[in-house]
Order: structure tokens, then sequence, then C-alpha cells
């Protein structure tokens, strides 16, 4: 599929402790295309949440693969997959992942530091003043507001033009208006830059915005 940017191939997760196994994957196996936006949905210990961290090449599964921008991610050791990670992902976190002793601009430039781009504070100041946070830049994120830590965290997620943006729970920590204003950035960027969109949540209205949505029940994908 030509237009494919993410391909899910028969996934299954298995973790063993003391008290036995537990399946928490099984059999998921789907494609997105290029510039989609797609919600995983499911109750709470359905597995979503495992299942974004394999797209992303975080976490491994217990069989199966995910073609990711036309790399086989499990194919790889752990530093060729962080290098696809660094060139073509952006992750946001429901718990925003900031550093704290780096400023809002400070951790926007990272992403880009990393990478040696010369234009990093250029870039990140652009797309901290798309976010609304051009009066934030040299504040830490102690002092930031949940949503403007948010929207520091998608401006990080967003600078480098990721091919592709995953978000677990994005607006789970945030009260329902801010969590609004949050969806309808993502949803801008999304269309601005061309970036396809896998979202975990809970929120229904979240879920029919997107293209697609994905259903995990037990570990199954059921639609």
């Amino acid at each position: 599929m030509s237009d494919s940017i993410i391909s899910v191939e028969h996934i299954y997760k298995t973790v063993t402790d003391s008290t036995g196994s537990l399946d928490i994957l099984s059999d998921i196996d789907f494609v997105l295309k290029k510039q989609e936006t797609a919600a995983i949905v499911g109750a709470s210990g359905s597995g979503k949440s495992t299942l974004l961290s394999i797209i992303a090449g975080l976490d491994t599964p217990s069989r199966g693969t995910v073609r990711l921008a036309g790399f086989d991610l499990f194919s790889m050791d752990e530093d060729a997959r962080a290098a696809v990670r660094a060139r073509q992902v952006g992750f946001v976190f429901q718990s925003f992942q900031l550093l704290g002793n780096l400023t809002a601009l400070e951790n926007v430039m990272l992403p880009l530091e990393l990478e040696g781009r010369k234009d990093a504070r250029t870039l990140a100041t652009e797309i901290l003043a798309r976010v609304g946070l051009s009066q934030r830049l040299n504040s830490y994120p102690r002092v930031l507001s949940g949503g403007e830590q948010q929207r520091v965290a998608l401006a990080r997620a967003f600078v480098v033009k990721p091919a592709v943006l995953l978000a677990d729970e994005p607006t789970g920590s945030l009260d329902f208006a801010t969590g609004e204003k949050i969806m309808e950035l993502m949803f801008a960027l999304n269309r601005e830059l061309g970036t396809t969109l896998v979202l975990v949540t809970h929120d229904r209205g979240i879920a029919a915005r997107c293209d697609r949505r994905i259903t995990i029940e037990a570990g199954h994908l059921v639609s």
C-alpha cells in the first residue's frame, strides 16, 4: 500500500510474572495512511497504551512487527529504532514529560539540537508562537499551567515536523475547555503539516473527529 505510513502486522504482547502469563495484545493488525487521523479506544486496561508504545518502538511485541515510514522497527536494534523515532515520530504524553530544568523554549529546542540543527532557536520560537506561548518562552514548567505545559509538549513534538504524531490521552489531565483548545491545535497542526495523528483517548467526542477509530477490547482488535 504505497500511501501507508504505519503498518501494524499481527502484533502479540504477552507478559509473564510469578503468577503466570498475561496476554495484553492478541493479533492486532491494521494499516494507517499518510495524513490520516486515528483514535485508539477501549476500556482501561484493554492494551491501548501498550499498542501505542509498540507503534513508537518504545516497547517490543512478543510476536509481529510494525512498519513505520517504510522501516521494519523490530528487525532493528534499539539504537536504530531510536534513530527512526527521532526522525519520524513525535510523542505527546498525558504527563507532559517536560524537563523541569529547561525553559519552554529550551524544551522545544532540544530535539532540534539533538539533530544538530543550527536554526533550533528560530524554529522553536516560531512554533511556540503558533501555540500561543510567545510570552512564555523563558518560563520553566513549574510556573506554567497544565494547558501551557501541554502546549509546550505539543510544540516539542511538532517542531521536527514528524511523519507521525502519537499522543497518549493528551487531554486526560486537563479541564474540558483547555482540553478542547489542545485538540483544536493538534488537529490544526495535523492539517498544516500533513502529519499522521494517532491518539489514545477515552473521549468519544475526540474519537468521533478522527478519520478512523481502532477499538481494542481485552487485547483484541474489534473494529
